[in-house]
């Protein structure tokens, strides 16, 4: 399969977690026709910001358990305006195109095949699904974030569902705790105030609780702001989710 490499970057490491960036790609495709529906816009700096995250994680291990470990990652490099690798396949691309179809299997065989390897190894396996969003693209009348959570209403994280004084006892409760608690806005968490909430899109739900046993996922959108223009801030929301994920990974995801 090496000659997806131009299309796909991937690894296969050595924690529960994977790390997945389905729209960070701008690699334009012309043998793949454009897709005329749907959002066609790249989620700039979702790599670098999976990248980054995925360095910190590494850096963690190696300080506090003298370690080298590593997340398993899977990043789309073509651009979302031929290939939608968050949409169900009929949706996804132009049906016409086999390379675009063979594109996009190949990425979600990905996903599958570290999933797997990591409930066989592991027996639990948590997906972040990374994205972006613009600001000034929220419908009016919301709060203002800098992240935004999709669990799809924690079905992502748990097959069945939980009373809702257990809601923040896992990997989403966490994180908004955290980042509630040091200032920076996140959704959901402001349960007074309306919130520009998303549940999550294909990715995370295909691959989440509801489908495969102790296998949890959610989305991550991380604000223009963070990805592009303030770079003290990406820093603090790395280092705190690295922080959470670290701790995460020291237990059960459950």
């Amino acid at each position: 399969m090496h000659e997806f490499a131009k299309y796909v970057k991937y690894y296969q490491g050595n924690l529960p977690i994977i790390i997945s960036v389905p729209h960070g790609g701008m690699l334009k495709i012309e043998e793949i026709p454009e897709r005329m529906s749907g959002i066609r816009g790249i989620d700039k700096n979702t790599i670098e910001i999976a990248v980054e995250l995925i360095e910190q994680i590494k850096k963690k291990y190696l300080l506090q358990k003298n370690d080298p470990k590593l997340p398993s990652f899977v990043f789309s490099l073509v651009s979302r305006s031929n290939i939608d690798l968050n949409r169900e396949k009929s949706a996804a691309y132009v049906r016409t195109s086999m390379l675009a179809k063979e594109i996009y299997q190949f990425y979600h065989s990905k996903l599958e095949e570290f999933i797997y390897h990591n409930l066989e190894i592991f027996n639990k396996s948590l997906l972040i699904d990374i994205h972006g969003f613009e600001s000034n693209k929220r419908p009016p009348g919301f709060r203002d974030v800098e992240l935004i959570l999709g669990t799809n209403n924690l079905k992502t994280l748990f097959p069945e569902s939980k009373p809702k004084k257990e809601h923040g006892n896992n990997v989403r409760g966490k994180i908004v705790k955290r980042f509630n608690k040091i200032g920076i806005q996140i959704a959901p968490g402001h349960h007074l105030r309306r919130e520009y909430v998303l549940t999550g899109g294909y990715i995370t739900k295909k691959y989440g609780a509801t489908n495969i046993k102790n296998s949890q996922s959610i989305q991550i959108e991380f604000s223009d702001k963070i990805r592009i223009y303030d770079k003290e801030l990406r820093n603090r929301v790395l280092f705190n989710l690295t922080e959470i994920i670290f701790n995460e990974l020291e237990k059960d995801f459950l």
